[in-house]
């Protein structure tokens, strides 16, 4: 995803639920979109590397839901908007509408991406050796995800970042070279 995308991600962030454990279901505003999020995601975004916004979409056969995209995953160095980005340890993230919700589609795009990625970032100067996600300890759904793409519990502590700060619990599973 990129900076034509603003219409994709307010889309997404207009359902309360959506944003539920972000910051207690209030909806993102176009601006905030395009002042914050946009600059946030190109400052991390690297094309050869597969960091960035990886935009979700259904098959055309996928019946049960009305539109194609349905979502996004995420992928950038851990503590990227600190003084000491993990460059071999990747986040992701996602956000999925609610009417895909509970058909796996989370953790089968997460685990796509993260394979994907994992190939780009073999041929680079810091390989990928982890992938770690973060959520607030009531996100069981989103800790689920979590678990089936084979994370571990690391910690719980307070996470803060120029945009969130909350408590949080990082998962992390380690690759095997």
């Amino acid at each position: 995803m990129g900076a034509d995308d603003a219409q994709a991600l307010f889309e997404l962030d207009q359902d309360p639920e959506v944003m539920r454990y972000l910051n207690a279901g209030i909806c993102t505003t176009m601006e905030q979109i395009e002042q914050r999020m946009l600059p946030r995601m190109l400052a991390y975004r690297n094309p050869k590397l597969g960091h960035g916004i990886w935009y979700v979409s259904t098959r055309a056969d996928c019946a049960q839901l009305p539109s194609s995209y349905i979502g996004w995953i995420l992928v950038r160095p851990m503590a990227f908007f600190t003084e000491s980005p993990q460059l071999d340890n990747l986040e992701l993230g996602w956000r999925f509408k609610r009417e895909s919700w509970g058909f796996g589609f989370a953790s089968e795009a997460a685990q796509a991406v993260a394979e994907a990625v994992a190939k780009y970032g073999a041929a680079s100067t810091a390989p990928v050796q982890a992938f770690s996600a973060l959520a607030v300890p009531d996100n069981l759904p989103s800790i689920a995800v979590m678990k089936r793409l084979g994370m571990q519990f690391v910690s719980q502590r307070l996470h803060q970042d120029p945009m969130w700060t909350a408590e949080i619990v990082e998962y992390r599973k380690t690759l095997t070279p």
